[in-house]
């Protein structure tokens, strides 16, 4: 069993997003013949390459295998306590490697489908799991005759004649063991277990809360409400007007669709009616639906939950012998204290925030020169933002869209990572999977060996949960066999309307490429053992290989290469590519400064004592907002009642991660325009080696160094996001 989902627990199970899981290479053409008496968890996977047999797995599979599963975990940990012969490294680590298949194999197919494609009843099976799950893995981790065992390598290691990895592995593992509370007493021990067991539930109550929060409002609108709005945008409201009529129940349920368009605050839905509208109405109460989500004093209220949460952890941090869930959390990451998070993020904070209050005085004038009298808020920066960008750029954001379209944005980063590590992808139409909407590939390396396999799932829908995200299927581990991936990216793009393709922003394309950053981590992986393969390093690492690989996004060469218009097939011309590059570094003040509030919240929350009483949600947020001087202008780009990184994800104390692999991205492409060659192969290899081959199994920070050739420095951060000037 991966031994990072073991000892993290519900928490990287929950969020899917960092997990890297593989698969055995079989015959493509060969189709399944499972028995539907039997549940498709107790029978081997005879589907092409093993991928999980979608249509014979029913909601009602679930609970069996994972009750089985828990069950068979349970006496291989047993075996393996109660070996008679002394402990070894192959007949403790590797046989703990090797534990929990139909468990791991059952929770990964659950988990991704209850992000991406969920239902009511997957939602009670994650309420009801939740606590389960947390208890078992607690059984392992605190076990106390396993603990001896690796104990007891741990102090003979030098004596054991371990490779590398074999001793990173070991380290790690017995890290895991001591940071769960192998050390602590019985009582202390009972303690944590009841906490893991609470947090997992309200975590889990947390992100379904959200979800019906997302999906509770609907701005319906008429015709005359559709001032300023493009044909696009309004035809992609009618289709999910349409598309809502058509599910609608009951004739009366239907007639308030008819003839009507509806707008949500699933981004995709919002960002374009912020923009367009000239309805300043419209778009406060577009605006206010999203922001305050969680925040409704109804049934799927997130305030309590998010203070319960925040509570229980700073109770376990103390458990464990520190000073706050923070202070826990960050001894694992490349930055190891609050103190060094607060210091990057204030180097960034000072300089945004002053290029934000320019950006408001920018606004302002327009809305002036306009003619009204009123003063810029929140629900306004979108579309005035975007006025002063034609304004300075000539820029129009529905210029570029038509070369945009998925299927050229995909070409575009299959033929990036080709040209940088000679890798193929090969479209398969004949496997189903567990949605119409997504598509699968094969992956081979420049030598026609077999990678792994790729799936993309790309349209907005509503039993889908917000944002982009990386997953997959099983997971890759040289241990016994040859073990290849199966790697999934999920987001959440506007969907084709009609004959038109989806189109993509730009902003999109940055997503798709950062995306597949995350699925060439989890396809080029190769490690021997599968705990330590993919992103199973430090959070504020894991980002930097797919945020290094949106720079080739925005490289003309590159653009040129795919960016071609969905009606007319020429190529998006040169002048609108100079256009987009010199915007490239507009509104940062605003990107950098909504970013920051929400690193600055998070750290704020996972820095508060145990003693202290439950905090008011608001009044915390408020607080700490108005500690940093944000302006009214901007709100965090996660409030604390929606702010699922944190309280349903794997980034507590962690969204900082996202600006210190920017540090690391920006430093390290930098390599590749100093060499004059974005393609530079000697610098390719090195990344490819050094950084998306090797896992967890060295040090980040050695890694990086390995690839750069030196520790990086922010100085390449602050020129890309053009604060450079904003320091003094």
């Amino acid at each position: 069993m991966r031994i990072n989902i073991i000892f993290n627990k519900m928490r990287k199970i929950l969020f899917i997003t960092g997990l890297l899981l593989f698969f055995t290479c079989q015959d493509k053409t060969k189709q399944s013949n499972l028995n539907t008496d039997i549940n498709p968890f107790f029978q081997e996977w005879d589907t092409p390459y093993k991928i999980p047999p979608f249509l014979y797995i029913k909601d009602e599979h679930y609970m069996p295998a994972f009750e089985k599963g828990m069950e068979e975990n349970l006496k291989e940990i047993d075996e393996i306590v109660t070996n008679s012969t002394p402990p070894t490294f192959a007949n403790t680590i590797e046989e703990l490697e090797r534990t929990g298949k139909l468990l791991s194999r059952v929770q990964r197919t659950f988990f991704n489908l209850a992000g991406s494609n969920t239902n009511p009843k997957l939602q009670e099976l994650q309420r009801e799991l939740s606590p389960i799950l947390s208890a078992h893995y607690d059984k392992i981790v605190l076990n106390k005759g396993l603990f001896l065992r690796v104990e007891k390598l741990w102090e003979s290691r030098k004596n054991l004649g371990l490779t590398s990895e074999q001793l990173k592995l070991l380290q790690d593992t017995r890290k895991q063991f001591v940071r769960s509370g192998a050390l602590l007493n019985d009582q202390q021990k009972a303690q944590i277990t009841t906490i893991n067991s609470k947090i997992s539930e309200l975590t889990t109550t947390f992100g379904q809360n959200l979800l019906a929060e997302t999906n509770g409002f609907e701005l319906i609108l008429s015709k005359n409400d559709l001032e300023g709005l493009s044909e696009d945008v309004i035809a992609a409201a009618s289709e999910s007007a349409t598309q809502k009529m058509n599910q609608a129940d009951t004739e009366e349920e239907k007639e308030k669709y008819k003839d009507k368009y509806v707008f949500t605050p699933h981004r995709t839905s919002m960002y374009p009616f912020l923009t367009e509208s000239t309805r300043r109405d419209l778009r406060e109460k577009l605006y206010n639906s999203y922001i305050m989500r969680g925040d409704n004093n109804n049934t799927t209220d997130n305030k309590n939950v998010a203070a319960q949460i925040a509570k229980l952890r700073a109770e376990k941090a103390n458990l464990m012998g520190y000073k706050t869930h923070a202070h826990f959390i960050l001894e694992e990451r490349m930055l190891k204290t609050p103190e060094e998070v607060y210091n990057l993020l204030s180097q960034l904070w000072k300089p945004a925030l002053k290029r934000a209050q320019l950006e408001v005085a920018d606004m302002q004038k327009v809305v002036e020169s306009e003619g009204h009298d009123f003063k810029i808020e929140a629900w306004d920066w979108w579309q005035y933002s975007e006025k002063v960008r034609k304004e300075k750029y000539d820029l129009d954001e529905a210029a570029i869209k038509p070369y945009l379209s998925l299927d050229n944005a995909l070409q575009g980063v299959f033929n990036t990572t080709n040209k940088l590590w000679g890798i193929s992808f090969t479209e398969i139409f004949d496997i189903d999977l567990y949605h119409p909407d997504a598509r699968i590939w094969e992956v081979n390396d420049k030598d026609g060996s077999h990678l792994g396999i790729f799936i993309g799932d790309y349209f907005t829908r509503s039993n889908k949960r917000g944002g982009a995200w990386m997953s997959s299927f099983k997971g890759q581990s040289n241990l016994d066999t040859r073990e290849r991936p199966i790697v999934v990216n999920v987001c959440n793009f506007p969907a084709p309307v009609g004959d038109a393709p989806s189109l993509l922003s730009f902003e999109n394309l940055i997503t798709l490429f950062h995306e597949f950053g995350h699925a060439m981590h989890g396809i080029l992986t190769n490690v021997t053992y599968g705990s330590m393969a993919g992103t199973s390093g430090p959070r504020d690492f894991t980002e930097f290989p797919a945020q290094i690989l949106e720079h080739w996004a925005s490289e003309p060469e590159i653009l040129k290469s795919f960016a071609t218009h969905y009606e007319t097939g020429k190529t998006i011309p040169n002048d609108l590519i100079n256009k987009l590059l010199k915007a490239s570094k507009f509104n940062q003040g605003f990107m950098n400064t909504e970013y920051l509030a929400a690193s600055l919240l998070d750290m704020d929350w996972h820095t508060i004592s145990a003693d202290e009483d439950l905090k008011d949600t608001n009044e915390f947020e408020e607080q700490s907002m108005k500690k940093y001087g944000l302006i009214k202008e901007i709100a965090p780009r996660y409030r604390s009642t929606y702010f699922a990184h944190i309280f349903s994800g794997g980034y507590s104390s962690g969204y900082y991660s996202y600006v210190h692999s920017a540090v690391l991205d920006s430093d390290g492409f930098e390599a590749f325009k100093e060499s004059g060659d974005v393609f530079d192969s000697n610098l390719a290899e090195k990344l490819r080696e050094h950084v998306y081959e090797k896992g967890s199994t060295e040090e980040a920070m050695d890694l990086y160094v390995k690839f750069r050739g030196r520790k990086p420095i922010i100085e390449p951060l602050l020129k890309v996001r053009g604060l450079n000037d904003m320091t003094e």
